[in-house]
C-alpha cells in the first residue's frame, strides 16, 4: 500500500485548522482581553498585546469554511477507499462541521456570554473526541491493510498526546488550573478538588508522554535516518513538545502572561501537525532492517560532524556582535542569567540556520573544493540528519528566547533565521550577483537581538549596529569569493568575481570598506560611542582601508585572503571598542 497524497493533505490541513481555532479560543480566554473585536471594524482597537490576539482570533474564524469545503471535496471525490475508510469519513466530516458551526456562532455573536465557558468546554472536548476517533479509525484501517496486529510506539505516542491535549483543554476551559498550587507537584495534595485532580493528571500524563517521546525519537534516529519526512516530523514534534513543557511550567510560575499563553497554544497546533505526519509516515516509510550502530554517544566522528554542521567559527563571530549589542544597548554589563540564555539561544539559532543552509547547499557543496569534505557531501551524514538538527536547534532557540529573554528578541532571531535560510540560501544566492549585499541583512540581525534582549525594543541607535555589519559583509565575503572564484564558477553560483570579474570585485571591496569606515566615524555624533570608540574606529578603519587598497592595487589571491582574515578580526575589535566605550 502506498500513502495517498489527498489523505495526507486532508488530515494535515484540517488538524492544523482545528488547533488554530483552539489556539484562538484559549488565547482569548486566558488573556482576559480588554477589547471587543467581534465585528468587522477593528480599526479603533489600540495595538497592544491583548488586541493583537483579539484580531488574530477574529481572522481565523474565516478558516473553518475553507476547511469544510475542502474536506467535502476530498471525501466525496474519487474512490473513498483510497482516501479514508468509511468511519474516518464520518468522523472527519463531523469534526469540521462542528468547527464550522461553532465559529459561525462566534462570528455572528449568537452565543450568550453567560454560557461561553460551558460552550468552550463542550466544543473543546467534542472536537478532541471526534479527532481522536477519526485518528484511531484511520490507524486501525491502515494496520489492517498492512497486516499489523498491534499498535506501534508511534500510535501510542499520538493517542497519549491527544488524551493529554483533551485534559489540557478541559483545564483551560473551566479555569481549574489554580486549584493545584505549585509546580510540578501540587502542594495541596491533601485538599485537592476534582479540578485539581485533573490538573495533576495533566502533569502526570505530560511526564508519561515525555518518556514516550524520547523512546520514539531514539527509534526514529536508529531506523529512519535516510527518511526526510519521518526524521523531520518526529524530531520537530519532539522539540515542540519539550518546548511546550518549558512554556507550560513557566506559565504557572508567572501567572499566565499573554505571550507565553499564545506561544504555548500555537506550539500545540504545530506539535499536533508534526505528530500526525510522524505517525502516518511510520506506516509507509521504509525503515532499516537493523538499527544503526553508530550514534552520537559512541562515535566521535558523528559528534564532530554534527558540531561542524553549526559552522562554529561563524557562530562565534555572530555571538560577539550579539553580546556587544547587549552591552551597548544596556549601557552596562548584562546580568549573568540574561547573558547565558541569550548566548545559548543565539548559538542554537545561528547553528541551526547553518545546518539548514548546508542541507540546502548539499549538491553544490559536492562540486566545490572548499566544501566537498563537509559532513553531507562527504557522505558521513544523511541530508535528513542535517535538516533535522537545524530545525530542532531553531525550535529550541525560540523557546529559550521567549522563556528567559523576551519575545522581541525571539522574533528577531527567527527573522534572521528566515532571512538567511529562505531569502538568501534558497533564493538570492542563486538568483543575483548582489546576493551577498542583500543577504548581508541576515548576519546584521544578531546585534539587534542583543540590543532587544536588554531593552525589550529597538530604536534608531540600534540600527547603526545593523548597518555596521551590513556594510562589513560584502567586502569580507567578496575577498573570499576572489580566492574561491573557480569553486563558485563550477557550482554556478553568481558571485561577483564570477559574473563581473576580479577587477570590478576589487573596486567594490574598496568602495564598501570606505563606506564602512565612514559609518564608524560618524556614529559618535549620534551618541553611539565616545572618544575611545572614535580613536579605535580611526585606527582599525585605517588598517582595514589600507588592506582594501592593497586588494585593489595588487593582484593575486594572497592579499585577498589576507583581507578576508583581517576583516574578521576588524569586526571583533570594533565591537569590542564599542562595548568598552559604553561601559566607561
Amino acid at each position: 500500500m502506498t500513502i495517498n497524497k489527498k489523505s495526507t493533505t486532508f488530515l494535515s490541513l484540517n488538524l492544523f485548522v482545528l488547533f488554530l481555532f483552539l489556539v484562538s479560543v484559549l488565547i482569548l480566554k486566558n488573556a482576559n482581553s480588554q477589547y471587543d473585536c467581534n465585528t468587522i471594524d477593528c480599526s479603533n482597537v489600540p495595538l497592544n498585546k491583548n488586541s493583537i490576539f483579539d484580531i488574530f482570533n477574529y481572522l481565523v474564524k474565516f478558516l473553518p469554511y475553507f476547511s469544510l469545503i475542502f474536506s467535502m471535496l476530498v471525501i466525496f471525490s474519487g474512490n473513498k477507499n483510497k482516501i479514508l475508510n468509511r468511519q474516518a469519513n464520518i468522523f472527519g466530516l463531523a469534526l469540521v462541521s462542528v468547527i464550522s458551526v461553532y465559529f459561525l456562532g462566534m462570528s455572528i455573536n449568537r452565543f450568550s456570554p453567560a454560557y461561553m465557558d460551558l460552550i468552550n468546554y463542550i466544543f473543546g472536548i467534542t472536537t478532541i473526541c471526534l479527532a481522536t476517533l477519526w485518528l484511531l479509525s484511520y490507524l486501525y484501517n491502515i494496520n489492517n491493510r498492512l497486516s499489523i496486529s498491534k499498535y506501534s510506539i508511534y500510535d501510542i505516542w499520538v493517542i497519549s498526546s491527544f488524551i493529554l491535549i483533551a485534559v489540557g483543554i478541559y483545564i483551560s476551559s473551566t479555569n481549574v488550573s489554580e486549584q493545584c498550587i505549585g509546580f510540578p507537584i501540587c502542594e495541596n495534595l491533601s485538599s485537592l478538588t476534582i479540578g485539581g485532580i485533573f490538573v495533576l493528571v495533566h502533569r502526570v500524563t505530560t511526564a508519561i508522554v515525555a518518556i514516550i517521546s524520547v523512546i520514539v525519537l531514539n527509534r526514529t534516529w536508529l531506523y529512519y535516518r535516510s527518511s526526510l519526512r519521518m526524521l523531520i516530523s518526529t524530531t520537530s514534534a519532539f522539540a515542540l513538545f519539550w518546548g511546550q513543557i518549558l512554556i507550560g511550567g513557566l506559565q504557572v510560575t508567572r501567572n499566565y502572561p499573554i505571550d507565553l499563553v499564545g506561544i504555548h497554544s500555537i506550539a500545540t497546533a504545530l506539535f499536533i501537525v508534526t505528530l500526525l505526519v510522524s505517525v502516518f509516515s511510520s506506516k509507509f516509510e521504509l525503515r532499516s532492517e537493523k538499527a544503526e550502530r553508530m550514534t552520537v554517544f559512541n562515535d566521535k566522528q558523528r559528534r564532530l560532524d554534527f558540531f561542524r554542521l553549526n559552522k562554529p567559527i561563524i557562530v562565534l563571530l555572530l555571538l560577539v556582535t550579539t553580546y556587544a549589542g547587549m552591552v551597548v544597548g544596556g549601557g552596562k554589563i548584562p546580568g549573568f542569567g540574561l547573558t547565558f540564555w541569550t548566548i545559548i539561544a543565539g548559538a542554537l539559532a545561528a547553528g541551526g540556520a547553518s545546518a539548514v543552509n548546508q542541507f540546502i547547499d548539499r549538491e553544490i557543496d559536492q562540486t566545490m573544493q572548499r566544501t566537498s569534505k563537509r559532513p553531507i557531501p562527504s557522505g558521513r551524514l544523511q541530508p535528513a540528519e542535517a535538516l533535522a538538527l537545524g530545525i530542532v536547534e531553531i525550535i529550541f532557540s525560540f523557546f529559550i528566547y521567549a522563556s528567559f529573554v523576551n519575545l522581541v528578541a525571539a522574533l528577531l532571531a527567527m527573522l534572521g533565521m528566515f532571512y538567511y535560510v529562505f531569502v538568501y540560501s534558497m533564493w538570492l544566492k542563486h538568483a543575483t550577483v548582489q546576493n551577498i549585499v542583500i543577504g548581508g541583512g541576515a548576519g546584521a540581525i544578531p546585534p539587534l537581538v542583543g540590543w532587544a534582549a536588554v531593552t525589550g525594543s529597538l530604536n534608531v541607535p540600534s540600527l547603526f549596529l545593523f548597518a555596521l555589519v551590513f556594510l562589513w559583509t560584502p567586502p569580507h565575503f567578496w575577498a573570499l569569493a576572489i580566492v574561491r572564484k573557480n569553486d563558485y564558477a563550477r557550482a554556478n553560483v553568481p558571485m561577483l568575481p564570477v559574473i563581473k570579474g576580479e577587477k570590478n570585485t576589487r573596486t567594490q571591496i574598496l568602495i564598501y570598506t570606505s563606506q564602512l569606515v565612514l559609518l564608524t566615524l560618524i556614529m559618535p555624533f549620534f551618541k553611539l560611542g565616545g572618544s575611545i570608540f572614535l580613536i579605535s574606529a580611526i585606527i582599525l578603519g585605517g588598517w582595514l582601508l589600507y588592506t582594501a587598497w592593497q586588494v585593489f592595487t595588487i593582484n593575486g589571491n594572497k592579499i585577498a585572503f589576507k583581507m578576508y582574515r583581517y576583516s574578521s578580526m576588524y569586526l571583533v575589535f570594533i565591537f569590542l571598542a564599542l562595548s568598552i566605550d559604553a561601559l566607561i
